[in-house]
């Protein structure tokens, strides 16, 4: 008799009913239905459903449901990890984007991709950092990582090699026929919040977006020990020995 999964436990974050999404990361039209918010305007949805239409309409169905909370895993090798969650309360549906490490008493929210979204969460580099660190649990493809992920992007500084390795990624996981072309209205629009400022101060990354908590001129920005944690474990950096689950300012 096969085991049954565990069901996923999310310190600080247990109202919901988790639920593994792994299921759905084979499935190609999965990766337009989670951009679904990044894509703006009928051109854009048109270049990434196509006929599909109708098949992605049940898909975001499936995936947003009160019973069943869909969460995928993207571990990093500093023991954190991002989570991704299809949360449905009573109507309110949204893509939660947590980061936890085993050290702290809750997971810390990035981005929320809903109605009352909230980010960027994440810069290019960074999103590139976390697709290429290796992992043996959880989403462990780096183009999946990737697009799992995108919808966190804010960024105005996109180096010249972010549309080929956002196509790829695209031409790899999906039966988009033009991924260049969807690539560049992805990166044009990005998360919803749109592109943000990043700059490194005192060997922390944060941003200027008025929704991130990244940003510590924001009053609800996270504490600067968890900003320093944050952009050490995303960027793939080692903490100093003291600096780990610390609470002071960057």
């Amino acid at each position: 008799m096969p085991l049954t999964p565990p069901i996923p436990s999310i310190p600080g974050y247990e109202d919901g009913p988790l639920v593994e999404g792994d299921r759905h990361l084979d499935d190609p039209l999965f990766w337009p239905v989670h951009l679904a918010s990044c894509l703006r305007g009928e051109d854009a949805e048109e270049a990434a459903f196509g006929a599909d239409w109708d098949a992605a309409t049940e898909l975001h169905r499936a995936l947003f449901t009160e019973h069943a909370w869909p969460v995928f895993d993207v571990p990093l090798r500093s023991g954190h990890t991002v989570h991704v969650v299809y949360r449905d309360i009573d109507g309110d549906r949204g893509v939660d984007y947590l980061i936890h490490h085993p050290s702290w008493p809750a997971a810390e929210t990035l981005a929320t991709d809903d109605g009352h979204f909230m980010g960027p969460g994440t810069a290019w580099h960074e999103l590139v950092a976390v697709a290429d660190q290796p992992a043996a649990t959880g989403v462990t493809d780096a183009d999946a990582r990737l697009l799992l992920l995108f919808p966190t992007l804010g960024d105005t500084s996109l180096p010249d090699d972010a549309a080929p390795r956002l196509t790829a990624a695209l031409d790899a996981l999906t039966a988009i026929e033009e991924p260049a072309e969807v690539a560049a209205m992805l990166l044009e629009h990005q998360g919803q919040w749109g592109p943000a400022d990043w700059r490194r101060r005192d060997g922390v990354w944060i941003n200027d977006g008025g929704h991130s908590y990244r940003n510590p001129a924001n009053p609800f920005a996270l504490p600067g020990g968890r900003l320093r944690e944050i952009s050490a474990a995303l960027n793939g950096e080692h903490l100093h020995p003291g600096e780990h689950g610390a609470t002071g300012t960057p």
